[in-house]
């Protein structure tokens, strides 16, 4: 081998330690070596933020989520199901437009472990009101979760593994549309058997990136 190739080589490896001991714990917070951790990289991936300190506070003050390992029961109203692949490190938003006080049963599941956020905006108040109610890593969730205000709610998830990831949510409640936010942009999804199309939008609100995520605690 010329001294050329051993350079460009050695450029090589130098570009792939980098990518795993820095850039992949700072931006996706996947540390397979530890080493991102212990230099503070995974916290610039999930930073503490206002959104889930207002979720904790709301849900001292009034019932929002319960969660259960049981099959949620179906409620009257809409029944939902919808099913969605995450390649490496993609990610994905998806919405339900639900009324204050209309709970709805959930539950989804990952063919693998998912990153998630599950939170709210108001149509009142907008983004800058939003409030996350549960923040982590998990390949199951599902419960209750009881809308403390009027506007969309639901999980952002973000596959920060290797492999393709095919991710299944089922839901029932008064629900009125869903809407999915990836990296194509915004996509309406009506939902069947909604008796009512609540009216409002979220101004300015779009998929949530990392920046925006904390840690659960």
């Amino acid at each position: 081998m010329s001294k050329t190739s051993y350079v460009a080589a050695g450029v090589a490896l130098a570009g792939a330690a980098l990518a795993v001991f820095v850039i992949l714990p700072a931006e996706t917070g996947w540390d397979p070596t530890g080493v991102g951790e212990s230099l503070g990289l995974t916290e610039i991936a999930d930073p503490v933020n206002v959104e889930y300190e207002r979720g904790l506070a709301r849900m001292e003050q009034q019932e929002v989520l319960t969660l259960s390992d049981a099959p949620p029961a179906t409620l009257d109203g809409v029944q939902d199901s919808w099913e969605y692949e995450l390649g490496p490190f993609e990610s994905i938003e998806f919405k339900y437009t639900v009324a204050e006080g209309a709970p709805v049963n959930f539950r989804w599941e990952g063919t693998g472990e998912l990153h998630y956020d599950m939170h709210a905006h108001p149509f009142e108040g907008g983004v800058e009101a939003t409030e996350s109610y549960a923040i982590g890593d998990a390949q199951a969730m599902g419960g209750t979760y009881t809308p403390a205000f009027t506007g969309i709610h639901g999980w952002f998830w973000e596959n920060r593994s290797t492999d393709r990831v095919t991710l299944t949510l089922t839901a029932s409640g008064a629900m009125s549309t869903s809407t999915i936010f990836g990296a194509a942009g915004e996509t309406e999804r009506p939902l069947e058997g909604a008796a009512e199309v609540l009216e409002g939008s979220v101004a300015g609100h779009s998929m949530q990136s990392d920046a925006e995520e904390a840690p659960a605690e």
